[in-house]
């Protein structure tokens, strides 16, 4: 079962984390754009970029496995971090696009977007799934409850939703939801701390999960739109 934990000023200190990575990815993505680095080319190591940006290696590390995540650079031990997505510039779009405040009208237009992909692909993915891709995901849950971060914790909820579009068998669909990994992150990291990790949405991954192996349509429908949609309450006061 998922531990619940008094994170009050944990949450505070992972708040100012997030802010000094986004800081450092904007740095890194003005130094690829003004030194016109391209696919294959290298990044500084990472002790070169803690002395340059003036961050610490937590901070730098964090924000390269960020980049690694969007599928921008591929990070190798003794080579560093390459250069690997050719779609790097849509990419770097969106870290420009809403990515560190998520209004009410990009929550609407992005989690409606994946509503349509995730529930209205229902049919591909039961006829795709196997108790093998089950196992799979109930584990991937579980990494999101052992993370040690929000951001962590994140980047495996959204390993678990992608995993679940890969099963649709559509290659511009998973490369359109890959490109729009950044804002979908900052989506998922909003309003959430360990303990909603840890709790509401750890319990509603696995009742999705629950319906996709009984092969329940309605359910998983219902359930993933009530999921998707769950962040909507933190827009109430705004």
């Amino acid at each position: 079962m998922p531990i619940t934990r008094n994170v009050s000023d944990e949450d505070e200190t992972e708040s100012e984390s997030s802010s000094a990575v986004d800081a450092v990815l904007a740095q890194i993505r003005a130094m690829i754009v003004e030194g016109g680095l391209k696919v294959g080319d290298k990044l500084p190591t990472e002790r070169e970029l803690c002395e340059r940006f003036n961050s610490s290696r937590n901070t730098v590390r964090e924000a390269m496995r960020m980049l690694k995540a969007f599928g921008v650079v591929e990070v190798r031990p003794k080579v560093g971090a390459t250069i690997v997505d050719q779609r790097m510039n849509r990419a770097f779009d969106l870290f420009a696009f809403n990515v560190t405040e998520i209004s009410r009208q990009t929550f609407d237009d992005i989690q409606g977007f994946r509503e349509l992909i995730e529930t209205g692909s229902v049919t591909q993915i039961f006829a795709a799934v196997t108790p093998e891709n089950l196992i799979e995901l109930r584990e991937i849950n579980r990494e999101m409850v052992r993370a040690k971060s929000v951001i962590e914790a994140s980047e495996q909820d959204l390993r678990l939703h992608t995993r679940l579009v890969t099963l649709i068998g559509n290659k511009s669909i998973l490369d359109i939801y890959r490109i729009m990994t950044p804002v979908i992150l900052r989506i998922m990291q909003r309003g959430k701390t360990r303990r909603i990790i840890e709790g509401e949405t750890y319990r509603e991954h696995q009742a999705i999960l629950d319906a996709l192996e009984r092969r329940d349509a309605l359910a998983f429908q219902y359930l993933m739109r009530t999921h998707l949609r769950a962040g909507l309450s933190t827009f109430e006061e705004e």
